[in-house]
């Protein structure tokens, strides 16, 4: 059974429906970093060679020290989590997963199409954890991770390390996800990390086959992991950015929900009648099939409030 995909972006669909020119858009339909981390020079090699096994190395080392990672986790670089979301059904035999809703759909989709049953029972093959959750911001616990297969994606992580369950990457049957493209912006390179049981990582590495992450990932990966000061910085940025739109969201009579520094969700009474007011205004926001009442929004770009202001 396949599971309808339902994401945010689709800005040209949305420039489509309600007219004007891309550029002349704000997306705030997605979790996106709006203010990326800076790429400067990359060295030419990185465009010319082959992906190499010293880039490869120092992009992992740099992970294992931004996030902490336990020695004894293995890590996988991949061309972006939903490569990996991609593959995982297929490391164990399909049996039932549980996947608490509503949360990031990918996950869903991507087991039962690969036979395995997605329900919400106590007692499952396999499990999955969306930490912090998507969209509500729903945080779990390490007692929430009781499956033999047991998947935590922490792609909106990064905005509050102090939560993360990294230390559960020792736990056999267990992975980590992470997302580069979300908290650092550059959602466009592709960039996102497998951590946990070691055989299982082995086992993805092989399905992913030679050289999965480019060499100008490698570089840019590396070099921002590296850059302590830079993720400082942006976490108080976002978090001061986040309590901006909720005050002018509830001078409009919205409710917060939850969510993260880098996307809040508000009840908003009638959300396709505040998504098509904010799209007359050549701003994209995010609703869900789930449910009426719900708007989500990214932050803007420093450029980009005052636009946001007066559509509000």
């Amino acid at each position: 059974m396949q599971q309808k995909r339902d994401h945010g972006g689709g800005l040209d669909d949305a420039v489509a429906r309600h007219g004007g020119n891309r550029a002349n858009w704000i997306d705030l339909s997605t979790g996106i970093n709006p203010q990326a981390y800076p790429v400067s020079s990359i060295a030419s090699d990185a465009w010319t060679a082959l992906p190499d096994t010293g880039a490869a190395i120092r992009l992992t080392d740099a992970a294992r020290r931004f996030w902490s990672i336990p020695d004894d986790a293995g890590v996988l670089a991949a061309p972006g989590a939903s490569s990996l979301i991609a593959q995982i059904p297929r490391l164990a035999s399909a049996g039932k997963v549980r996947i608490k809703t509503p949360t990031y759909n990918e996950h869903a989709a991507s087991f039962a199409g690969h036979g395995w049953t997605v329900c919400d029972d106590a007692q499952t093959d396999a499990c999955v954890l969306v930490h912090p959750n998507n969209p509500d911001g729903q945080l779990w616990t390490a007692k929430d991770a009781n499956a033999k297969l047991t998947v935590i994606d922490e792609s909106f992580c990064d905005v509050t390390p102090q939560v993360s369950l990294i230390n559960q990457a020792t736990q056999p049957g267990t992975l980590v996800l992470k997302s580069f493209g979300k908290f650092w912006g550059l959602a466009g390179l592709r960039l996102g990390f497998a951590i946990g049981d070691p055989a299982l990582i082995k086992r993805l590495t092989e399905m992913l086959g030679p050289w999965p992450v480019s060499g100008i990932a490698l570089d840019i990966g590396a070099t921002a992991l590296e850059d302590a000061d830079w993720a400082t910085a942006t976490r108080a940025r976002l978090s001061a950015d986040a309590q901006r739109l909720d005050t002018l969201m509830a001078a409009r009579g919205a409710d917060l929900v939850g969510g993260t520094s880098l996307f809040r969700l508000y009840d908003v009474g009638d959300a396709a009648a505040f998504q098509q007011r904010l799209a007359q205004a050549h701003i994209w926001s995010r609703i869900f099939p789930y449910s009426t009442r719900w708007l989500r929004l990214g932050l803007p770009a420093a450029q980009d409030w005052a636009r946001v202001e007066a559509a509000l």
